[in-house]
């Protein structure tokens, strides 16, 4: 009879623990709230944004850079040269506009103020380098094939008739044609479709090369 009444004590003890362990698992329980906050970022993680991609992409793109339009090749190019409308009073050629057209098949772009160079008997490898004086800001220029782009040589004008004179007291010089040259793009030589360049001095000023048709 003791036996028995021992076993249904522990059996009552135990039946006690089991339902102390069932209620302190019941999903109300704050420390159960506690554990299942604790791996709510892993469910509520959100995915990488579209926004993130596209800052992704556009640092790409700013990346291709390197597939930039390049400096126009000299066998891109085609110069000629005409007298400006906008020159010097004199019987010189007083200015001149330089005109530079894209003739190959790419885009390309053209910068920076010209190298001149009178070429002496119109032979390139004659040729006599003038002192240029830059003017204005040089600012890169994107050719499309076919595009063109100018330039401006304004020279000390020869004065008088005939042969002239220089103010200077140096006598003008004339050139068939003359050698001009842009960073990158090669050397041109160009002849007035108007006449012969005549200058005083050996020194002009020049605008630095432009989208911009100058007079």
């Amino acid at each position: 009879m003791q036996n028995n009444s021992i076993r249904r004590a522990v059996m009552a003890v135990a039946a006690l623990s089991a339902a102390m362990v069932m209620t302190a698992c019941q999903p109300g329980d704050a420390e159960s709230g506690s554990d299942g906050s604790s791996d709510a970022p892993t469910a509520t993680a959100s995915p990488i944004s579209s926004g993130s991609t596209g800052t992704t992409g556009s640092t790409g793109s700013t990346g291709s850079t390197g597939t930039a339009v390049k400096a126009c090749a000299a066998t891109a190019l085609k110069a000629t040269a005409y007298q400006a409308a906008d020159r010097p009073s004199g019987t010189g050629t007083g200015a001149a506009i330089v005109r530079f057209t894209n003739t190959g098949g790419k885009a390309c772009v053209l910068k920076g103020h010209p190298t001149v160079a009178g070429a002496a008997n119109g032979s390139p490898e004659l040729n006599v380098p003038l002192q240029v004086t830059p003017v204005g800001t040089a600012s890169p220029v994107k050719l499309a094939p076919g595009a063109q782009a100018w330039l401006k040589l304004t020279f000390v004008q020869v004065q008088g008739e005939g042969d002239g004179y220089c103010e200077s007291g140096s006598a003008p010089v004339i050139y068939p044609t003359m050698v001009i040259g842009l960073p990158g793009a090669g050397a041109h030589q160009v002849a007035l479709d108007d006449g012969q360049f005549a200058e005083c001095d050996g020194t002009l000023t020049a605008t630095a090369v432009s989208a911009t048709k100058p007079s």
